[in-house]
């Protein structure tokens, strides 16, 4: 195998004809033997700076991103930029949460940090190891890609020990949302009260409020397959015959003559509870929600309540 000094073209020219025959590629003869090595030759340098750089750019980029972190986190309790600099903390557990916020930042970066490491700076760490003479900086050297893999794999620490955190969060979301149409018909049902005085008997006659909206109409649509309950202390009723007004035995024979109807209060429902189905939609499983007097709870984890002496009624 013969390269030619000019083009660097690789031909299958034997020596003996690399004097008689011109490169292929650019045509250029050999003008004479080829020159020497010279006897001392200085190690090189630029390997071992590659794996410096390359080491010492991922170090700094995670670094950035866990200051710029915990600024923002910071910035959020300052009132004025100026109080910031003496806000800023310099505890473990501040500057962990930041750094898990950078590690979730630039999880996009350790899959061509990774495969930069594994098939790059791997191969020419193993190049200067195994001709150490021809080589300097092997400390630079070793630091660069040892920092170059230290970082994506901290990435994958940091995001690893969050995940059962950003799990839980997700969970609550999806509680949240569930429980949005629980809030609403809490919200509905005080208005309800505000308005007449008291809870309505059935769902349906929540119909009554104003819905310029169409909010409240949606709402009942929504839980026409839930369970209303609404309940009161039941009103003293008098046992006695009612007393007779003054001035009622003689009446003028032009009036009614209906009799009179005893005085009696009248019941007033003051507390409800509303069972909703979770997100299976079937009702009566340990998903649902209990919504009672404004407090929403899982069916699962409601103890059982008992009425007392109340007025109850299914819908």
């Amino acid at each position: 195998m013969t390269i030619c000094p000019c083009c660097g073209f690789k031909s299958a020219n034997t020596l003996s004809s690399v004097y008689t025959e011109a490169c292929l590629s650019c045509g250029a003869h050999s003008v004479g033997e080829p020159l020497p090595r010279p006897e001392h030759e200085l190690p090189s340098y630029g390997r071992s700076l590659l794996l410096a750089v390359t080491g010492a750019l991922a170090a700094l980029l995670f670094l950035t991103q866990t200051v710029i972190a915990l600024v923002q986190d910071t910035s959020r309790a300052a009132s004025s930029p100026l109080a910031l600099s003496s806000m800023i903390p310099f505890d473990f557990l501040s500057w962990l949460g930041a750094a898990e916020t950078a590690a979730w930042r630039l999880k996009w970066a350790v899959i061509p940090l990774t495969l930069l490491v594994v098939f790059g700076s791997r191969k020419i760490y193993r190049s200067i190891t195994q001709s150490q003479a021809s080589f300097c900086g092997h400390r630079y050297a070793r630091n660069g890609y040892f920092a170059s893999a230290a970082v994506p794999l901290l990435i994958l620490v940091l995001i690893g020990i969050t995940v059962p955190a950003r799990l839980r969060h997700r969970q609550w979301g999806i509680e949240a949302g569930v429980n949005v149409q629980g809030y609403a018909l809490a919200r509905v049902l005080l208005q309800y009260r505000e308005k007449f005085g008291t809870f309505p008997s059935d769902k349906k006659e929540l119909g009554r409020l104003p819905d310029p909206n169409g909010e409240i109409a949606t709402l009942l649509k929504e839980i026409e397959g839930s369970e209303y309950k609404p309940s009161a202390e039941v009103a003293a009723v008098p046992t006695q015959a009612p007393r007779t007004l003054r001035g009622a035995a003689i009446r003028n024979a032009s009036f009614s003559t209906v009799p009179d109807e005893p005085l009696s209060e009248g019941l007033s429902f003051t507390n409800y509870e509303v069972r909703l189905p979770g997100a299976d939609k079937i009702l009566n499983t340990e998903d649902d929600l209990i919504v009672r007097d404004g407090i929403i709870d899982k069916a699962s984890e409601t103890p059982h309540r008992g009425s007392g002496t109340t007025a109850t009624q299914k819908r």
